[in-house]
């Protein structure tokens, strides 16, 4: 009688083929079968408001037949809810009720916390965080490199909003009614700091420059030869809630050195609001 070979899968010849690839097969289109979706529902997440099919299917980049699918699957889970009379697509309740227990989780605080020493060590800077307080611009955390920088700010210092970069970027992107007392106090008494307030051109151009780039720098505001650059973090609601900045000297800073630390600031600043449930507007 003659011996049934055994193949390398351990599978002898003759038998039924091994049910392990058919399951692995519909595991891997299980996985791209979410990660299309994924694609739909941010689709929806960036755009706001009720889409129609074919503005979905442009942002995803995927045939509108395709699209019509997964939103019909979508649908029936309560993640995508449609508009009986246009026939627009928008965010469903169950999306709505995911987001709000994500939501629920983060604290702007616990976030700045946790990322200020990441950003620390990856540039070497001493790195600090503020919110907006009732009395202004209020610092809550640093995180000091091993260089010696001397500093006349700590945690729970109001900082000036003319003149240092954390104010100017919370001017940036807070509205004026919030900020305008403040700014009409500095104005009428104006802050301990090395440079004095800007005119209110001034001022207002370097607003505008900071809201465009999201990065804001000051040259020995605070101290002569210590700098800043503070970056803006967004929540979910694309309002500004909290501030990094790098302190160090900068304005000798060679263009290498320089391009690291203001993409490394941009890019924690991003990741924090992306984290807090920002998106940026298309």
């Amino acid at each position: 009688m003659a011996e049934r070979s055994i193949s390398e899968t351990g599978e002898t010849n003759g038998s039924p083929p091994s049910p392990r690839p058919q399951a692995e097969a519909r595991d891997r289109a299980m996985v791209q079968s979410v990660a299309v979706a994924a694609r739909v529902l941010k689709a929806l997440a960036a755009e706001g408001g009720a889409l129609p099919l074919k503005r979905i299917a442009a942002a995803t980049g995927m045939a509108r037949a395709k699209v019509h699918r997964y939103l019909a699957s979508l649908r029936n889970a309560g993640l995508v809810a449609q508009d009986p009379d246009s026939g627009e697509y928008r965010i469903g309740p169950a999306a709505v009720t995911i987001g709000l227990v994500g939501l629920g989780r983060m604290s702007p605080v616990r976030q700045l916390v946790e990322a200020l020493p990441r950003l620390r060590d990856r540039i070497n800077e001493t790195v600090t965080a503020a919110i907006w307080g009732e009395t202004g611009a209020t610092v809550i955390a640093m995180e000091e490199s091993d260089r010696v920088v001397t500093m006349n700010v700590r945690i729970g210092t109001v900082l000036p909003l003319t003149t240092t970069a954390i104010g100017r970027v919370f001017l940036a992107f807070l509205p004026q009614a919030v900020t305008n007392r403040l700014v009409a106090a500095e104005r009428r008494s104006p802050p301990k700091s090395v440079t004095r307030p800007p005119s209110e051109t001034q001022l207002a151009k370097i607003l505008s420059e900071i809201r465009d780039n999201r990065l804001s720098v000051t040259y020995s505001a605070m101290m002569p030869g210590l700098d800043a650059m503070a970056a803006p973090v967004f929540d979910y609601r694309g309002e500004v809630v909290a501030v990094i900045c790098a302190v160090g000297r900068f304005e000798g800073m060679n263009a290498k050195s320089d391009a690291h630390v203001r993409g490394s600031l941009s890019a924690a600043a991003a990741d924090l609001s992306k984290q807090l449930g920002f998106i940026e507007p298309r």
